[in-house]
């Protein structure tokens, strides 16, 4: 039971990222690389400001602030020095390593003996990771709900029809650029919030903590679309959050078969593709089905 529980926690808060990911990767039509670089620049910023006695909630305000920032860095390269988005991306991601040195000091930084959103006193009074999932259900509840909010504003609005078509959007006055940027730093702003959040539950922050998570964000899209198919833009940020936690089932079920945890990330790629491939394989049989009835009906 205690291990059920605790990868329903681990699915709620890593659907942060999915979540972050969704505003670019579907809405903007683009990945973007930087999430590599601004997950751990969100968990190195908030471990450094709990190390030296600030709020948990402060820091972590303080870490979506940073991923924000560099969110508008990998905009104006895309935008304004019409750098491909996947080298911006890059880019970013690769000078944010040396920032998340020099903000931990160090290769990594441990919460040890402090004060985190996870472990204050009515968190310890919890039955055993049930405090990862009131955090995650609380955090989803919020994130989502404004989501929702925002993306049904004019605003909003405005924002979808620059991926959806950024020269139809232009010709209707929208300013694509800005809206590109404001995706990036939104985007971005959550990923390292989501960082500042798993440093917490973790322990520690460390600069190679951002490897693969791209691919991870990804899986929590992917298997959410595949396993309700078609949905409203609004019911699908919900099918992220489910499919994080269908996510960490399967890794938890295929870890328990045996497989080392050092293969984590070869796994997650893995099930990745699989998802990916689930709707093409999906129609293969269809057609396949199709064609054997009308054989079948022909003879």
């Amino acid at each position: 039971m205690s291990i059920l529980v605790s990868a329903i926690g681990q699915g709620l808060i890593w659907a942060v990222l999915g979540l972050g990911l969704f505003l670019t990767f579907r809405i903007l039509n683009f990945a973007d690389m930087s999430v590599e670089g601004t997950f751990p620049l969100g968990a190195a910023t908030a471990v450094a400001l709990i190390h030296n006695g600030v709020n948990p909630y402060l820091a972590m305000l303080a870490a979506a602030g940073a991923g924000a920032l560099a969110g508008l860095v990998t905009g104006l390269l895309y935008t304004k020095g019409k750098i491909p988005i996947l080298l911006a991306g890059i880019l970013t991601m690769t000078a944010i390593f040396s920032i998340n040195l020099r903000i931990l000091n160090g290769a990594n930084l441990s919460l040890l003996n402090q004060k985190t959103v996870l472990n204050s006193h009515f968190m310890q009074q919890l039955p055993p990771f049930f405090n990862t999932v009131f955090v995650g259900m609380i955090v989803l509840a919020v994130i989502i709900g404004g989501l929702i909010y925002l993306l049904q504003t004019n605003f909003g609005q405005a924002f979808i029809a620059t991926g959806n078509n950024p020269t139809m959007a232009q010709s209707f006055g929208i300013n694509s650029d800005s809206m590109t940027i404001f995706g990036l730093m939104l985007s971005n702003a959550l990923i390292a919030f989501g960082g500042a959040l798993i440093a917490q539950n973790n322990g520690y922050a460390d600069v190679n903590m951002g490897i693969g998570i791209i691919v991870i964000a990804l899986a929590s899209i992917i298997i959410g679309e595949v396993a309700f198919g078609d949905l409203s833009l609004n019911f699908r940020l919900i099918a992220i959050a489910v499919g994080s936690i269908f996510y960490r089932f399967v890794l938890l079920l295929v870890l328990q078969l045996g497989f080392n945890p050092n293969d984590l990330n070869l796994l997650s790629a893995i099930v990745l593709a699989l998802a990916l491939l689930t709707p093409k394989l999906q129609h293969i049989f269809k057609i396949k089905n199709v064609l054997k009835g009308s054989v079948t009906r022909h003879e």
